[in-house]
């Protein structure tokens, strides 16, 4: 979830649970296998009373022996006895023989675009040669979501840093976001960056890219410097992803509207800028207009349309273009991540990251081919975009969003497919797609053909007949408000080794509700055995280990108790729902995206933003003297650095195992 979710004003306050939990569940997911397999009938018994507290069962209820860390919120990070934890790359490491020695001081753009870059999020480890399953050679592509300019430059405020940034800042902003990509050797315990390496490459907001699909060329797409509308400069605040059968990876552009400045109401689209999520207090976060007219909406009326897309990145050839695939709709995107149908066919599953937003999914007109990489190079431009709609009898059915078919017809405002993906959360209200809580981490389970999707939360979400239907409970998203967040398991048709992700229909659970089962308050859900340590809130990224078990991270807990961090769990058998704590961020941090080795041995995990106490027990964090956070180099007198690390067993073995 990006900064902005985060801090954007709520107008409903937290507040006690108004609707009988019991209620929602009787509508459909009470019947659901999350209830049936963990809890059987004393957890039926406790609907709408939340659940006690319960002893820890027998350590043989899960596949996981690691020693679970106990819970705590401090300046440092935490991970379990018998693991070794190493900051592989911070932000203004170098990442090219040439690269600038990180200077805080002397930061500028050229420096920045040779160098890891800012609040890294999706994390992504790709075996060398590409194809194979080395575990100790690769590369490793990560995003960078945006930036905290108070927190990164002496003397600024979080009041005053965006009339105080100089030129040479701002450049360096716009260097430090996009996507970082980098060879890297594991040599005995520790892993290494390659800084000669032909993969290494940064994408950053002076980066040019190509756009295509049903949105290029579209007369909304030109600017004065792209007459097309096929061409434009930089990606901006990339969030998670993922990573194509042919080794691309797919970012999400994810608030983009933040980085524009000036009256949104000069503009033709003005109901479009509203519904994209423009916020009058979150808007020219870095000042870019100052140095650069397109991001000044009275000067590029167009400019702002040109992103919150997908963008495709290929990793293994660093002169290949970026690619915005407009087909895949414009939102705010969490992440991209793909799976392949029985038939070839390429699925491509995303969240639109915010409150009362929707589940998306494209599939590819054609199929894939294994064995011609080029040939799949425009294979995302052609398919079917769809939204998601949850049904009380268990089924979940995709939409389609196509320009011309009922309702989306000429007359409400679709006269072709560049109207649906330029307007996507408009067609998709009226197709009516389920409203969610703010969706994010989508992770396909490779070995059981399931998927599981987050909800961080919602506290605008209403108790049922308290508001607009689309602000209330649904049997999707059971509590209003939901501080908590929660968890779904969707099952497509098909046998496990072959499951059809490309089908119209498929059946759903709940399978966790996020928060404390000490407070009834909270109703939450998890395995019974789920220790005072192992429960968790506001889930963000999801990822499947090789062994098959499910890691959760974080984003945004409450303050009492503990900082952002990662569980895993089991999602069949005994343990199943059955959460381990196995990484603390420090205070004010966030952790992103967890990776792994093809052997389970070691996992890569982003640390975001160090040093804001957003979330923390006290004021926010407006100086970088006020960052509050041990994090390494912060004591020596330098700016807190979001970093990337990697953690592995003292054997070697495989983590969490």
């Amino acid at each position: 979830m990006s900064d902005r979710q985060k801090t954007r004003a709520r107008p409903n306050p937290r507040r006690a649970f108004s609707a009988s939990y019991g209620e929602i569940l009787a509508e459909g997911v009470n019947r659901r296998t999350v209830l049936k397999g963990l809890f059987g009938s004393a957890a039926i018994a406790a609907i709408g009373h939340g659940f006690s507290a319960k002893p820890a069962l027998a350590t043989d209820t899960s596949s996981l022996s690691f020693p679970e860390l106990q819970r705590v919120r401090d300046t440092a990070d935490h991970w379990p006895q018998g693991y070794g934890r190493q900051i592989l790359a911070r932000w203004g490491d170098a990442l090219f023989p040439d690269s600038a020695a990180f200077d805080i001081a002397t930061l500028d753009g050229n420096a920045a675009e040779r160098q890891f870059g800012y609040n890294n999020d999706f994390t992504q480890f790709l075996s060398l040669p590409q194809g194979a399953s080395t575990a100790d050679h690769g590369l490793m592509v990560v995003s960078h979501e945006y930036a905290t300019p108070y927190l990164m430059f002496p003397g600024l405020t979080a009041d005053d840093y965006r009339e105080k940034l100089t030129d040479a800042q701002i450049r360096s902003l716009m260097g430090c976001l996009g996507v970082s990509v980098f060879e890297v050797r594991k040599a005995g315990r520790d892993w290494q960056v390659v800084l000669d390496s032909k993969y290494n490459r940064r994408i950053h907001m002076g980066t040019e890219m190509d756009i295509s699909g049903p949105a290029a060329g579209d007369d909304r797409m030109k600017t004065k410097a792209d007459p097309t509308g096929t061409k434009v400069f930089g990606t901006i605040s990339n969030c998670n992803g993922g990573i194509t059968p042919w080794g691309t990876m797919l970012s999400g552009e994810e608030g983009a509207m933040d980085v524009f400045a000036g009256d949104y109401k000069s503009l033709p689209n003005q109901e479009l800028v509203e519904r994209q999520g423009w916020d009058e207090d979150e808007n020219d976060i870095y000042s870019l207009s100052r140095i650069d007219p397109r991001f000044k909406f009275e000067e590029e009326p167009n400019e702002w349309v040109r992103f919150d897309w997908v963008v495709e990145i290929d990793p293994f050839d660093p002169d290949a273009r970026p690619v915005k695939r407009t087909s895949l709709g414009r939102m705010t995107h969490e992440g991209a991540q793909v799976t392949v149908a029985p038939d070839g066919r390429v699925v491509v599953f995303m969240g639109d990251d915010d409150d009362f937003e929707y589940l998306y999914r494209f599939v590819t007109r054609d199929p894939w081919n294994p064995n011609d990489r080029a040939a799949n190079r425009n294979l995302l431009d052609n398919g079917t975009l769809s939204v998601a709609r949850f049904s009380s009898d268990g089924t979940m059915t995709w939409l389609p969003l196509v320009a011309g078919e009922v309702p989306l017809t000429a007359q409400a405002g679709f006269a072709s497919q560049a109207d649906v993906v330029l307007n996507t959360r408009a067609a998709a209200d009226l197709v009516g797609a389920t409203p969610m809580d703010a969706p994010e981490g989508f992770v396909p389970h490779h070995g059981t053909g399931k998927l599981y999707v987050a909800m961080t939360e919602n506290e605008d979400r209403l108790a049922a007949g308290k508001g607009e239907e689309r602000e209330t409970v649904n049997v999707a998203n059971p509590r209003g408000p939901n501080p908590h967040g929660h968890l779904l398991e969707l099952v497509p048709p098909g046998a496990p080794d072959k499951p059809d992700h490309a089908a119209d229909t498929f059946k759903w659970d709940v399978f966790v509700l996020c928060g404390d089962p000490a407070k009834p308050e909270d109703e939450a859900m998890f395995n019974p055995g789920t220790t005072a340590s192992g429960w968790f809130t506001d889930p963000d990224n999801l990822a499947v280990d090789p062994a098959g078990r499910l890691w959760v991270t974080t984003d945004g807990p409450p303050p009492e108790g503990i900082a952002d961090s990662m569980y895993v769990m089991d999602t069949e058998g005994a343990g199943r729902a059955l959460p381990k704590l196995f990484y603390i961020a420090p205070v004010g941090s966030e952790c992103c995206s967890p990776t792994f080795t093809p052997d389970g041995t070691s996992v890569f995990v982003s640390v975001q933003h160090p040093g804001e106490l957003r979330f923390a027990d006290n004021e926010d964090a407006e100086t970088i003297t006020e960052a509050g956070t041990t994090w390494p180099d912060f004591a020596a007198g330098m700016p807190p650095r979001p970093s990337l690390v990697v953690i592995t067993r003292d054997d070697n073995g495989v983590v969490g195992s």
